[in-house]
């Protein structure tokens, strides 16, 4: 079985995904990188080795998020490609005619126009957490709840209330005051839904022309309330794709196919040895210009093997072989 795998590295969730030769998803994987990308995608690339069949060999890897140089560097990827076009190349999969994408992670969200398949505008939040599942994160863990439990408690909401959703501290604030005043926990929830769902069209999509079909993908996806408020302020449907919490790494398996298919060379994949290698990373501030770049490195065995991070490719273009 000749497979594609497709790893996305966020700030708070590491994913991965391996397809087969139809792009159909064999196995996939959806855990927290809890601060340690590095450690995260070693122990990831051992969980896939062992649900994969023996006889599976990896075609070629992507890799996506913003640990994706990272990740990329690590495992040997043979396309590196950033969260927008993982992402639309993920919804595309599932919903060809899509027009307009939305995603909310953890600690980013980003709205992506596409017409004709292809990419004609995007916008990325990744600042403010009022936006983004973290926002409800922290909601849920201040009412003694737990995140999964959110969604469908917020889908009971008969008379939501309105919370104050443009910042996490005035939120919390808004949320204090409604249970003060006797508001049932559903209707503070299914306020928080909307606050979010606000937030989210009027920063990130404001300005932005959102045709159906609509698709709604990341981890907030799981969220029904998040969902429902989201068609009931666009008057649209919402479809949340097969596999939404994992598409951007389906994105990036798909690209390494499309990659290998057309230059038709041997992939770059290191092998499930790499989960053994003693990996470190480090940066710096480069002072060769007024840019001030800083550029992270990566070492194994002492050695440095890459660095990214600059605005110019001065110091991607550095050899490598000195000890540090």
């Amino acid at each position: 079985m000749d497979v594609c795998l497709g790893i996305d590295v966020g700030s708070v969730t590491t994913k991965f995904a391996v397809l087969d030769e139809k792009s159909d998803l064999v196995t996939s994987l959806y855990w927290r990188t809890s601060g340690k990308p590095i450690t995260m995608i070693q122990e990831g690339l051992k969980e896939v080795e062992q649900r994969l069949p023996l006889n599976a060999n990896i075609l070629g890897v992507g890799t996506t998020g913003s640990a994706r140089y990272l990740a990329g560097v690590m495992v040997g990827a043979d396309v590196i490609k950033n969260e927008i076009t993982a992402h639309a190349i993920g919804a595309l999969h599932y919903v060809p005619d899509v027009q307009t994408v939305m995603e909310i992670g953890g600690q980013d969200s980003k709205i992506i126009l596409l017409r004709n398949g292809v990419v004609v505008d995007f916008a990325m939040n990744t600042v403010c957490a009022a936006g983004t599942g973290s926002f409800l994160d922290q909601q849920a863990a201040r009412l003694g709840m737990k995140i999964e439990e959110f969604g469908q408690q917020a889908l009971q909401s008969e008379t939501p209330v309105r919370i104050a959703g443009r910042c996490t501290v005035f939120a919390e604030s808004d949320m204090i005051h409604k249970q003060q005043m006797g508001h049932r926990v559903e209707d503070i929830l299914y306020g928080l839904c909307e606050a979010l769902v606000r937030n989210y069209l009027n920063n990130i999509a404001l300005g932005k022309e959102i045709t159906p079909p609509i698709v709604f993908q990341g981890g907030v996806a799981f969220n029904q309330g998040i969902i429902r408020a989201f068609e009931e302020t666009l008057k649209s449907q919402v479809i949340v794709t097969p596999h939404h919490e994992v598409l951007g790494a389906i994105g990036a398996a798909l690209l390494a196919q499309e990659e290998i298919k057309t230059k038709k060379e041997k992939s770059k994949f290191k092998g499930f040895e790499v989960t053994q290698l003693d990996y470190r990373t480090s940066s710096f501030e480069c002072k060769a210009c007024a840019n001030i770049c800083e550029i992270a490195q990566i070492f194994s065995d002492g050695r440095v093997i890459a660095r990214w991070g600059g605005r110019c490719d001065m110091w991607e273009r550095t050899s490598q072989p000195e000890r540090m």
